[in-house]
């Protein structure tokens, strides 16, 4: 098999060298070539899937990587369905990249396929975050957009995501759509590489200040701000696109004592101070967290490359930087928008707020008490967008966000932003000092109220096809054979997403839920614990979230209070796994 596999691979690799590729990916193949290795048969062994987002891989040289001909590729499939989608007018897209190295060539080359293809494109001048990008499609009339960006992956990817007309990522059918039309692209010969120059247009500073201009009407409490304009904040790009636009937005909206981390205001794909970009790991965050402690400040905020998610660390009851995880951290933000909404008046029985499926419970409660519905999404931000899109004009969205470090707030951007979600988050956290407390007492304010929730994650990687099948054999296990008990405690509900079932085992009733289908699995407890189960549709492993619940009857009980809770996950894991 691994001779057959190597012939097959070695084809394709010829196949390639008899197109018309540049020297350097010519040089690259050959020696792959040569040497026969693994590096060879990874490369070729597939072509690099366009999912239901669009690309994401290792860059380099081969039909399974990043490169200008798999995003030509891309891209010529996208321009064709534009094409058909929207005849007899000039179609126009917004074209992004963050600080990945090959961002900006990755862009430039879908800005000149796009043009060839005689769609007019708006290019921006250099690096810029996500969720600028999805502000651009709307405020230019774009019919699509792609931003170049692998997120928080290793240094090694890049990826290409795709947008449509609203502002938002692609959902069906548009994504299942354009895969077809990209799955038809079977050569680089079919793509159009010859741009018309005359159909890029270069955007960049007009589109920075209309952006901020907006981001400035979501503030709540300007007068809150300027009594806590000197309020210490600390904040971290992590060599990302933020760099710029987070401290602008800060400014802003009235903040005067930014401080940045010099070493990580460098945009550089190779995030040389950083084992990973990701604002999850607190090691992305040592830096910053080590110049708040010098500086006593109030707040640090790290960024992933693209500015889409933003993490937060605060001082616990101790005096010492604890990080927030995403659920806390959208706890904070959105309590505080619903809070601020009631208080100036703007609350009338047409508001909502969205979260996702795997998200806390903590935030129905709180929005419930505000008289403000709460929508349940599928995991992705593109089912909060949707949601936004579908109610615009009837109904107004106040935030949303989902327990992986994104939010979001108004209607002008439709994606999780986190150049709003820092300088929102900053007055939170000023709201608080105002009231004479740190952000942290008032997340235990906040548990003390509606009770004490904690979330954790874990995620189990199983490789290679019997991988594939011990994940898929674990979820019809849960699926056929449900357990009925979890650590002591009834089931008292079953979510299936794949069936759009619903069981209440208490009452014996089923209806549907409503949603997209999704292999997703959740069971609720009758201590009102939630036990979900989400097989990754990009990666070989599938995630177990873990939400318990608790009482919390003072801050000074909060440390053995958790403790309690972390246990209980803890027995829950063992029970389940």
């Amino acid at each position: 098999m691994q001779n057959e596999t190597l012939q097959q691979v070695k084809a394709k690799a010829q196949h390639w060298l008899s197109m018309d590729i540049d020297d350097e990916t010519r040089n690259e193949i050959e020696a792959m070539l040569k040497a026969e290795n693994d590096e060879l048969i990874d490369a070729f062994y597939k072509d690099l899937e366009f999912g239901t987002g669009g690309l994401r891989g290792v860059m380099g040289a081969g039909s399974n990587r990043m490169n200008i001909y798999t995003v030509g590729m891309a891209t010529q499939g996208l321009a064709n369905y534009l094409k058909k989608n929207f005849q007899n007018q000039q179609i126009s897209v917004a074209i992004a990249h963050d600080c990945r190295n090959n961002g900006e060539l990755f862009a430039q080359t879908t800005a000149d396929i796009f043009s060839a293809n005689g769609v007019k494109v708006y290019l921006f001048d250099a690096l810029r975050p996500t969720p600028e990008l999805s502000f651009a499609i709307r405020e230019l009339g774009c019919q699509s957009g792609v931003v170049v960006t692998a997120s928080h992956n290793p240094k090694e990817y890049n990826g290409y995501k795709v947008y449509w007309e609203d502002g938002a990522q692609i959902i069906d059918p548009h994504d299942k759509n354009i895969i077809n039309e990209v799955a038809s692209i079977s050569d680089i010969s079919e793509v159009k590489f010859d741009k018309k120059a005359e159909l890029i247009e270069i955007i960049g500073d007009e589109i920075d200040k209309k952006y901020i201009d907006r981001l400035k009407t979501l503030s709540l409490s300007p007068e809150i701000i300027e009594r806590n304009k000197n309020m210490k904040i600390v904040f971290t790009p992590i060599h990302g696109t933020a760099v710029i636009l987070v401290p602008m937005a800060l400014k802003a909206y009235g903040f005067e004592n930014v401080i940045n981390i010099p070493e990580q205001d460098v945009t550089d794909g190779n995030f040389p101070t950083v084992k990973s970009p990701n604002p999850e790991e607190p090691a992305a965050l040592a830096m910053a967290l080590n110049k708040a402690k010098e500086i006593d400040a109030d707040l640090v905020m790290a960024t992933d490359p693209d500015a889409d998610r933003v993490g937060i660390a605060v001082k616990n009851l101790k005096g010492e930087f604890e990080l927030l995880n995403g659920n806390q951290a959208a706890v904070l933000l959105i309590n505080y928008l619903l809070h601020k909404w009631k208080d100036n008046g703007k609350i009338d029985g047409k508001q909502y707020i969205v979260k996702t499926i795997v998200t806390t419970e903590l935030l129905p409660k709180i929005a419930a008490h505000y008289g403000v519905k709460c929508h349940n999404v599928l995991t992705g931000f593109k089912y909060i967008a949707d949601i936004i899109g579908r109610k615009e004009g009837e109904e107004t969205f106040i935030g949303g966000g989902e327990e992986s470090y994104g939010y979001l707030a108004g209607e002008f951007v439709r994606d999780k932003d986190a150049v709003m979600s820092c300088a929102l988050i900053a007055e939170a956290v000023a709201w608080a000092n105002d009231q004479g407390k740190s952000a942290f007492e008032m997340l235990l304010d906040i548990y003390m109220e509606y009770g004490l929730y904690y979330e954790n994650l874990i995620s189990i990687v199983k490789k290679g096809k019997a991988g594939a099948d011990e994940i898929q054999a674990m979820m019809d296990k849960l699926r056929n054979d449900p357990p009925k008990k979890i650590h002591r405690k009834e089931v008292t509900a079953v979510i299936d997403y794949m069936k759009d079932e619903y069981r209440d085992l208490t009452a014996g009733v089923t209806k549907n839920i409503g949603l997209p289908k999704s292999n997703v699995l959740q069971f609720f407890l009758e201590d009102g614990s939630k036990i979900s189960a989400r097989p990754s549709g990009t990666e070989p492993k599938i995630k177990f979230y873990f939400g318990v619940t608790g009482e919390l009857k003072s801050h000074r009980e909060y440390d053995e209070a958790i403790e309690e809770l972390k246990e209980k996950i803890e027995k829950i894991k063992a029970d389940i796994l």
